[in-house]
């Protein structure tokens, strides 16, 4: 069934998984799409891209909404039109929503090796010493997913994933962390969940009021 899941996150938050199995024109007779959503699809070059977008739209559905529900901000941010928080993301063979009475911003990512050589530009890599060879990969990946996330909530030109954002050191056992965001002499935090899905890891960011247990080393 490619529809994978529908999970409570919390309880204001639910997550919608659908695992993409279908052809691009079984996808494209199971929705309605407005002209502009039209025009989007027409203009993607690769059909994986094209099935993501198709699988986002049945996932609206599952969650009771549909294309016509959802809209994009200039700077290219999802809404609802009831005034819903959601969050889109798509990777390879898997969409996810994430829908909220909060604040939110999620992201799904493959786990590939690449991640590991690109770790220095954008984390602490003090916080991948010790691990396997498989717990690197996936803590490495979480970590961009983090930094994705929050950078999803925020979609402010100039914040650095490395100067900027910071999250606590975390065990993958946790499935938690915390995460604070300093820029433009502020800072803000955030509460982080993740998990794993078959190959990939899911993370979603919520604004939180304070770090509380932050543990991370932080830069000024």
């Amino acid at each position: 069934m490619p529809l994978l899941e529908i999970k409570a996150l919390n309880q204001n938050t639910s997550r919608y998984v659908w695992k993409i199995n279908e052809s691009f024109d079984e996808l494209f007779r199971s929705v309605a799409l407005r002209d502009v959503s039209l025009a989007r699809l027409e203009g993607m070059k690769s059909e994986s891209h094209q099935k993501g977008f198709l699988s986002v739209r049945r996932l609206l559905m599952e969650a009771g909404y549909n294309d016509y529900d959802l809209f994009y901000d200039e700077f290219g941010k999802p809404h609802l039109t009831d005034g819903k928080h959601i969050s889109i993301s798509h990777s390879n063979d898997f969409s996810v929503i994430v829908i909220s009475d909060l604040m939110v911003g999620a992201d799904l990512e493959i786990l590939k090796d690449k991640t590991i050589k690109l770790a220095p530009r954008f984390m602490d890599v003090s916080h991948l010493k010790d691990l396997s060879a498989t717990d690197l990969l996936k803590k490495a990946t979480v970590v961009w997913g983090i930094k994705e996330s929050v950078f999803k909530i925020k979609n402010e030109v100039g914040i650095s994933f490395k100067d900027h954002i910071f999250e606590s050191n975390f065990n993958l056992e946790e499935q938690q962390c915390k995460v604070v965001l300093k820029f433009n002499n502020k800072e803000e935090y955030f509460d982080v969940v993740f998990d794993f899905i078959e190959d990939y890891v899911f993370v979603c960011a919520f604004n939180s009021v304070s770090l509380n247990d932050f543990s991370g080393q932080t830069q000024s």
